[in-house]
């Protein structure tokens, strides 16, 4: 089964799916490993693994190269921030097309005005909702794989208020979109209206210290999201685990212990080393 009508079959399961944030082949392999059925590739990790902060400084290509990455990484479905889609209507169709082409099965794109910025900051602007609605038309029409999935996501409740981010939703699953994504509504009260008001299935987007209350993924469920994306998970982890372990090495001067299943060939083995190796013992030349 293609990875993108797998994904629609997760949608219509009643389970809310929940993608792990990946920002490399690595994280997206253990988000693989650990049962998860979807990962998303987030921005924000993207634009960190390359040495910028989340404010839209990288180019769609950069972008759509490491959604590569982790697409021929994985087997399950990928879906990635696509940002603004990288400029009008006709770099939107040309951003669905690249996305696509590399094996991911669906991608956000979001109503801020360019450069844009990490959806839990202030200072966000956005484009008219004509503008918005325009650009998820385009893309609709650019996919060549109907299940290919457009979730159409707007940053408008900090800027133009609640009740607009829902006209704006509504009227991009109208255009044909098929996921509405909210980003940071501000209350709990919000949170359970979303899904209630938006006329399609709805993301939510799960940033520990951001603008959104928190809310365990049960809760989620209950409230009627259908996915629910971990953009700094591993992110996170990752970053408190090295600062650890960079400490502890800089004050004792001792060599690391090597941790429980941690050799150097059972860490390549979690890549695929026992595929590759057979795979050289296939076509060596034997006397």
């Amino acid at each position: 089964m293609k990875r993108t009508a797998r994904l629609r079959e997760l949608l219509h399961q009643p389970d809310i799916i929940i993608a792990p944030g990946a920002y490399d082949g690595i994280t997206a392999r253990l988000v693989e490993q650990a049962g998860f059925p979807a990962v998303y590739m987030t921005g924000a990790g993207t634009s960190l693994a390359r040495g910028f902060p989340d404010f839209g400084l990288l180019s769609m290509s950069e972008v759509v190269e490491n959604a590569a990455v982790i697409a021929r990484t994985v087997e399950i479905p990928l879906i990635a921030d696509a940002d603004t889609g990288y400029g009008n209507e006709l770099n939107v169709t040309r951003t669905v097309r690249e996305f696509e082409a590399r094996g991911v099965a669906g991608i956000h794109i979001e109503d801020q005005a360019s450069p844009k910025r990490c959806g839990h900051l202030d200072g966000k602007e956005i484009i008219p909702r004509p503008e918005f609605i325009s650009k998820i038309r385009a893309a609709v029409a650019a996919r060549r794989d109907a299940d290919f999935l457009i979730i159409a996501r707007t940053d408008s409740r900090a800027v133009a208020g609640f009740d607009e981010a829902i006209a704006r939703a509504n009227a991009a699953l109208a255009a044909g979109a098929g996921m509405a994504f909210m980003e940071a509504v501000q209350t709990a009260e919000e949170l359970a209206l979303v899904p209630q008001r938006v006329q399609g299935p709805c993301l939510l987007n799960v940033v520990p210290g951001g603008k959104t209350p928190p809310i365990t993924l049960q809760e989620a469920q209950a409230l009627g999201y259908r996915l629910a994306i971990l953009p700094v998970l591993l992110l996170n982890a990752v970053m408190v685990a090295a600062d650890q372990a960079l400490r502890a090495i800089n004050e004792s001067c001792v060599s690391p212990s090597v941790p429980e299943g941690a050799t150097v060939m059972e860490t390549f083995r979690r890549f695929g080393a026992d595929e590759w190796n057979a795979l050289r013992q296939r076509f060596t030349t034997k006397d």
